[in-house]
């Protein structure tokens, strides 16, 4: 295929000339039964980029052939037969900058297969690593353009609608409805531009080795001699045999396990006689207790006889949610306050500011609204509790950012919200039903949970709780846990006569290496000081 044709190819090579503007720029490929990696030189300094992978193997003994591309600069190709075919093409996604490849776009190894693109598991949040798929919202066949959901991704947090970056066919699903714990960067689907090309990829199955290569060092190559040595040194990673720290002894009739693999079998109850060792000699290693584990090895372990059950799978906000919270339990210094404050005055009033919130079409404001108001407050007045602990020093934040816990029949969800310390109440109370709508919903974004300093649980309005500790939420440095009111007889203004007052527990759980005893206690009197005299929090 000569230049001209591959540039009808694919629309995105054809506006390539508007996206290069660097002189002396030059672009050349390695092919290997691997992966590859594209060289793009400036001015004599080779660049590494990400390519996407080919079946082909790299020939050394090929020239290269160069051809224009109508840029300002020459670009090489190399060959890997005696003529170019789209099994040696990809077209790039997205511009050129200075001696820079953004990412490349693949065109089959096969030539039965047109140019499509494969569509990977987005990272949706910062600690995203895995998601679930929802739901499509397309099906094979739709067209599709930018801006448009594809499909509902169930991240860590929450549930996210993908949006389609390219105009084209949505030509293969891979994973559907309901596919759980696709790793991110794994394909999910196969889009194509041209609809006529949508039938050939029915039977599409992508590469099962699309793993990342890792980046080698970056130097210049003149010479196409230099690029082998490379690719010799990638096909003899794969090589490597597992070190022998992670072998156990031959002894006797003892199984053969590393010691990961016997410490993740302990941890889990799991007899190492009931795995399958895939290493030498039936060794066992972490993954196959991993497998075991996932394909329930674990039911089969903790399941007595005669013992009716029913195992019901974990969401991923549910797994995210548990590793979260043992994470804390294991590495937070917790320590507990808890401070009884008369809330008879909020409950005044609140009845009072209601009916203004009716009359203006607003949100009715909750004890919780006020709690929230209430706690924004104090931690201004005492900002060493809006901080988090980062090793080598601790960050006070100058934004008062308050989760509000929400359960869920999909799990625990900690909507924020923003600059709590400077909003009305009534906009406290109308964010607050917002969020918590979107979080039974199962629709948070992730701009409505992340970024927050600090988190408030209210377990007595919605159940009766009394009183609780709750367990912070990392990175922050404390969590105020709310409990019911209650009406107690107390000692009245003259002598021999005693009054009814309704009284609320509020307990604050302390990370220690950031909130010391005393600051703890400074927090909860600014914040009882709020709650009893409620007015304080118009001014």
């Amino acid at each position: 295929m000569s230049a001209t044709q591959l540039l009808r190819r694919s629309r995105k090579l054809q506006s390539l000339q508007n996206a290069v503007g660097c002189e002396n720029f030059f672009l050349f490929r390695h092919f290997s039964s691997g992966s590859g990696s594209f060289i793009a030189k400036e001015n004599g300094v080779g660049k590494r980029t990400r390519g996407t992978r080919f079946s082909q193997q790299y020939q050394p003994t090929k020239e290269l052939e160069p051809f224009s591309l109508g840029v300002n600069g020459n670009c090489t190709w190399r060959r890997a037969s005696n003529s170019l075919t789209p099994s040696a093409a990809s077209w790039l996604n997205g511009s050129f900058s200075c001696g820079q490849v953004v990412s490349a776009r693949t065109f089959s190894s096969s030539a039965d297969l047109p140019p499509h693109q494969e569509i990977g598991m987005p990272s949706l949040s910062p600690t995203m690593t895995e998601g679930n798929i929802a739901k499509w919202l397309k099906k094979e066949g739709d067209k599709v353009s930018p801006g448009e959901v594809l499909c509902e991704v169930e991240t860590d947090k929450a549930t996210v609608e993908m949006e389609c970056m390219e105009e084209g066919y949505l030509a293969k699903i891979i994973h559907g409805d309901g596919a759980k714990e696709i790793k991110v960067g794994e394909v999910i689907a196969i889009t194509v531009e041209e609809e006529g090309d949508i039938e050939k990829f029915k039977d599409y199955k992508p590469s099962s080795s699309a793993e990342p290569v890792a980046p080698a060092e970056s130097k210049a190559q003149p010479e196409p001699s230099q690029p082998k040595v490379e690719e010799k040194k990638l096909t003899q990673a794969p090589e490597v045999k597992a070190p022998k720290i992670e072998e156990a002894s031959q002894s006797g009739d003892r199984i053969f396990a590393s010691p990961l693999a016997r410490k993740l079998a302990e941890d889990n109850n799991v007899p190492l006689s009931s795995v399958k060792g895939t290493g030498p000699d039936g060794r066992i290693f972490k993954a196959d207790i991993e497998d075991y584990l996932a394909k329930g090895g674990l039911r089969e372990a903790f399941a007595a006889p005669g013992l009716g059950y029913v195992d019901i799978p974990n969401a991923q906000i549910r797994k995210v949610t548990a590793n979260r919270l043992l994470a804390s339990k294991q590495t937070i210094p917790h320590y507990y306050l808890t401070v009884d404050a008369r809330v008879d005055k909020l409950v005044k009033l609140r009845g009072e500011l209601n009916p203004l919130q009716d009359a203006s079409g607003g949100k009715k404001i909750s004890i919780n609204d006020l709690v929230i108001k209430a706690a924004a407050l104090a931690l201004r007045k005492v900002p060493q509790c809006n901080s988090s602990w980062m090793n080598d020093f601790i960050r006070q934040y100058h934004n008062v950012n308050i989760n509000v816990a929400v359960q869920t029949e999909h799990g625990l969800f900690v909507p924020v919200i923003r600059d709590a310390d400077k909003k009305g109440l009534g906009t406290i109370a109308e964010e607050v039903k917002q969020l918590a709508q979107k979080a039974r919903d199962n629709s948070l974004k992730p701009a409505d949970y992340e970024g927050g300093t600090f988190t408030v649980s209210n377990l007595g309005g919605p159940f009766g709780i009394k009183q609780f500790c709750a367990i912070i939420n990392p990175p922050q440095s404390a969590i105020l846990a709310i409990g019911s009111a209650e009406k107690r007889v107390i000692p009245g203004s003259a002598d021999g006569l005693y009054e009814f007052g309704s009284f609320m527990s509020a307990t604050l759980s302390c990370d220690h290496r950031v909130i010391d005893g005393a600051i703890g206690a400074e927090f909860l009197k600014a914040f009882k000081g709020y709650i009893e005299n409620p007015t304080s929090m118009l001014l």
